[in-house]
């Protein structure tokens, strides 16, 4: 590809960052709208990340996205911050503006919403509990999307209590920590499951859960997404459950920041979900 003197440049900062697949999403986007664009892996030491997010302004970026270990640090290093991802505590998406500055936000609570209306679009966040087993930054993104739509209680379950209990004092009252041996008695009359543990991915434990007390139509959500289809939702689905794979809440949470830097709504498709998860697959 042939890039000109007006292309505009975004990419990904992380340390490793080759295991990212925004490159792949965005790019994917940049093809399909024919968009004069790069997206780029960025791999950035921690150590070197306020050098990095500075030089996004002298280098000519429209900004970037942050993955593991920077989310959090780069709270402290940005201009501005908004509500959503202070109250995360965790920046994934920033945008330089018109002076220079840096504007941090977080897009994966959106993005979490959105692949649960993509693919169980008949679930009322409003109907029941929700369950939410982990308490580390994914969960902290999930509860903040379940509060903003609604979800009158969480249950959130974690196998560190004083993690769970930090984020309930965090986020609200609606959320209620449990012991990890309560996951079990926690289904009851619940209207929403979620993993957001790495329990189930590829290399890690498998997640146990006594599915029994789940009420049958229950929605359940693991946001794993390697491998695509974990044996826990293998097991809801074989209950009659909607079952509803992590694949979607990383294409949907990417959708802002393209917006923000190409100026194209972006859409997320069955041709742009199989791109990615035949590469998953590879």
């Amino acid at each position: 590809m042939i890039f000109s003197g007006k292309t505009r440049l975004a990419g990904v900062m992380g340390w490793p960052v080759a295991h990212s697949r925004s490159p792949r999403v965005h790019g994917f986007w940049l093809r399909q709208h024919n968009i004069d664009g790069a997206y780029l892996p960025l791999a950035v030491h921690p150590e070197k990340l306020d050098a990095a997010l500075r030089g996004l302004s002298a280098m000519s970026f429209s900004g970037c996205n942050l993955t593991i270990p920077h989310k959090v640090a780069a709270l402290k290093l940005i201009d501005k911050v908004s509500p959503l991802a202070a109250r995360i505590g965790a920046v994934n998406t920033v945008t330089v503006t018109k002076d220079g500055a840096l504007m941090g936000d977080n897009s994966d609570a959106f993005g979490f919403l959105e692949n649960l209306r993509d693919l169980a679009p008949k679930l009322d966040f409003a109907a029941g509990p929700a369950v939410v087993l982990g308490s580390g930054g994914a969960a902290r993104a999930v509860c903040a999307g379940l509060l903003q739509s609604g979800t009158p209680e969480i249950r959130l379950l974690n196998r560190n209590m004083a993690r769970a209990e930090a984020l309930a004092k965090t986020l609200g009252s609606l959320i209620g920590p449990q012991p990890w041996t309560a996951r079990h008695a926690a289904l009851e009359g619940a209207a929403l499951l979620i993993n957001t543990t790495s329990l189930g991915m590829d290399g890690q434990p498998a997640l146990e859960l006594d599915l029994a007390l789940l009420p049958e139509d229950a929605v359940v959500n693991d946001l794993v997404y390697s491998p695509l289809d974990t044996a826990f939702l293998a097991a809801a689905r074989a209950r009659g459950h909607i079952a509803v794979d992590g694949l979607g809440m990383l294409l949907h949470q990417a959708r802002p920041g393209f917006a923000d830097w190409f100026g194209v709504e972006p859409e997320v498709t069955a041709e742009l979900r199989d791109f990615v998860a035949g590469d998953l697959a590879g």
